[in-house]
């Protein structure tokens, strides 16, 4: 589990590619690597991933083909740097919603407006995803637990407070970009089955 409370960035170092599956070298922020062993989950734009190998600060991990296909991750090229939040453990705070790590699909940034003190930046809904969205509702963007700030049919907004432009890579994103989504695990499950119940009868 996580909390949607990105760490840090990580700078990929090393992308070995093969057929559908790509192992990447990532080199962890110094705090990030205290207890941190093989097997261990960190998550990469908010998608889940599993160590796999340790060699000072450069940490691998592998990608299958279904987190090639669902995630950003497959875009990147060495140099580029994900958002890293390392799995949640007991006892600790939850400061934002508990996250799964496994994203839903990816969406692309259609918007920012920019001011002094302020950042909205909105993303085009997949048609997917639509039933899981609603304002005010939890969401997670490149692993950022956010809070839909305003929604149309086919586009949604999230308000970014220059804390978390500092420490994520939502501070240089642009428009186009594409960015990996996660909805609430708990709105999905709630939904599902309400539809599952209403079919039924």
């Amino acid at each position: 589990m996580f909390t949607g409370i990105v760490q840090g960035t990580a700078q990929i170092v090393a992308i070995e590619r093969r057929h559908n599956f790509q192992t990447h070298v990532v080199r962890l922020p110094e705090a990030l690597l205290d207890g941190l062993s093989i097997g261990a989950s960190v998550a990469h734009n908010g998608c889940c991933l599993t160590v796999t190998h340790i060699n000072g600060s450069d940490v691998s991990f592998d990608l299958m083909e279904q987190t090639l296909a669902l995630t950003n991750l497959g875009t990147l090229e060495v140099g580029d740097k994900v958002n890293v939040e390392r799995a949640a453990r007991f006892g600790d705070d939850i400061g934002g919603h508990s996250m799964s790590g496994h994203i839903y699909t990816t969406t692309v940034i259609s918007d920012i407006e920019r001011s002094p003190d302020n950042c909205r930046v909105w993303f085009e809904i997949p048609s997917s995803c639509n039933k899981f969205l609603f304002d005010k509702g939890y969401v997670g963007i490149d692993g950022c637990s956010l809070t839909i700030a305003q929604i149309s049919d086919t586009h949604f907004a999230v308000n970014l407070i220059p804390e978390t432009l500092q420490r994520t890579n939502l501070g240089w994103r642009e428009v186009g970009d594409i960015i990996n989504l996660e909805i609430d695990p708990q709105t999905q499950a709630i939904v599902e089955t309400v539809e599952r119940v209403l079919a039924k009868r």
